[in-house]
């Protein structure tokens, strides 16, 4: 009997399908979303990636950090708002330039994202529970080197 089909409970899309990895990292982002659902609210994902901007980028412009993140103004300009009137961030105007805002990362958001870590972490410990650890890295450096190969498409 061939190997892929051992265990085939007749439900399994066909082999050569699966060995796409395009099919593969299709499948392995919904399960990625599916239990980063699970774990963490859809706000607590848009809080997650704003506040890692600012924390690794240092003071962004509303512009600047909808550039970053791939999102439109609106977008940025909601997270900050519920960002900053829960004071996890102070948004001024821009001396420069009075039409733009600043976003900075105040510490009780750097305590905000801490807690949100927490719940990104296990979402990606129950998606990568079948790796060891010396695995779990080698993907992330594999699907990085991959990425980059790529940088202009994989915004």
């Amino acid at each position: 009997m061939d190997d892929e089909r051992l265990g085939d409970d007749g439900r399994q899309p066909p082999a050569r399908l699966r060995r796409l990895a395009s099919w593969q990292a299709n499948k392995v982002s919904i399960l990625g979303a599916r239990l980063t659902a699970r774990h963490m609210p859809l706000t607590a994902r848009s809080d997650f990636a704003v506040l890692a901007a600012l924390e690794e980028y240092g003071a962004l412009s509303q512009a600047d950090l909808g550039r970053r993140l791939g999102l439109d103004r609106n977008e940025v300009s909601g997270i900050v708002t519920r960002l900053a009137s829960g004071r996890h961030v102070d948004r001024q105007a821009d001396p420069a330039d009075r039409r733009r805002n600043v976003v900075t990362l105040t510490e009780s958001g750097k305590r905000h994202l801490e807690g949100i870590q927490r719940h990104a972490d296990a979402a990606q410990d129950e998606l990568l529970a079948g790796l060891d650890p010396a695995e779990r890295r080698q993907l992330n450096e594999l699907l990085a080197k991959l990425l980059s190969s790529h940088r202009g498409q994989s915004a």
